[in-house]
């Protein structure tokens, strides 16, 4: 994993150190999200299963149905049979939010009447036909709902998923990989400047307090008397003060 190209401040190291506190916490509140969303997602798409067995089972027995209203009653007087029914059942949706989720609650109201043809000219294969329609059109917002529900909890799940994959594998090591590199970028830096400190404390301390600089210089030979050398000191302003050793 890549770090991030930022210099080794501390300004940078408080940022980091912010945007990696900030990666956890999302990511710990999407992995919440994501084990809500694949709990629901669960019982919803198990209700879903079976109520989309239930609608297909009777939607197989209405066009069964129909079939043998065709075969009874001719398709000219079946197609006219059909033209007389001018109402349907309606739906309202009311929308609500499931972890940020738009899910919609739709609910049906008003069918069509029970007989909208005449009695001349059909047959009970007819009527049987239309109220197994008719029990179809109950089924069908409940339905509507489940998989509406199912396919946006599904996306959602995908998205969220995505994202903790990313904070995990992605965010999380770089800003930690980041972070270790200005660390140790800093430690580094403050060895280097407590041994310049120390090295020029060091330099400092070798130098006299007080006084200028003396030298002596002695004279190689003694006076013919026999007595004592002379010893020349040199007291740093040019002038020269002798003693005798």
């Amino acid at each position: 994993m890549t770090r991030l190209n930022v210099a080794p401040t501390r300004s940078n190291l408080l940022d980091i150190r912010d945007s990696l506190k900030l990666a956890c916490e999302g990511y710990e509140i999407l992995d919440k999200k994501r084990e809500v969303l694949t709990t629901e997602l669960i019982h919803v798409a198990h209700d879903a299963t079976v109520l989309q067995e239930r609608v297909w089972k009777l939607l197989e027995e209405a066009y069964g149905a129909l079939e043998v209203a065709r075969l009874t009653m001719g398709r000219e007087h079946l197609e006219w049979a059909a033209l007389s029914v001018n109402e349907s059942i309606e739906v309202r949706i009311r929308p609500h939010s499931v972890m940020g989720v738009v899910i919609p609650a739709v609910e049906g109201y008003g069918a069509p009447p029970e007989m909208p043809y005449g009695l001349g000219n059909t047959s009970v294969s007819l009527d049987e036909s239309a109220a197994r329609f008719r029990k179809v059109l109950t089924e069908l917002p409940a339905l509507a709902e489940t998989m509406t529900t199912v396919w946006r909890l599904a996306r959602e799940l995908q998205k969220t998923q995505r994202r903790v994959n990313a904070l995990k594998y992605i965010f999380i090591p770089q800003y930690e990989e980041t972070l270790a590199f200005i660390e140790a970028a800093l430690e580094e830096r403050e060895r280097e400047e407590t041994f310049r400190l120390k090295r020029i404390k060091s330099k400092v301390s070798q130098k006299p307090s007080i006084g200028p600089e003396t030298h002596e210089y002695s004279q190689p030979t003694r006076d013919a008397s026999g007595g004592k050398s002379v010893i020349y000191h040199d007291t740093g302003d040019g002038r020269l003060t002798s003693s005798r050793f």
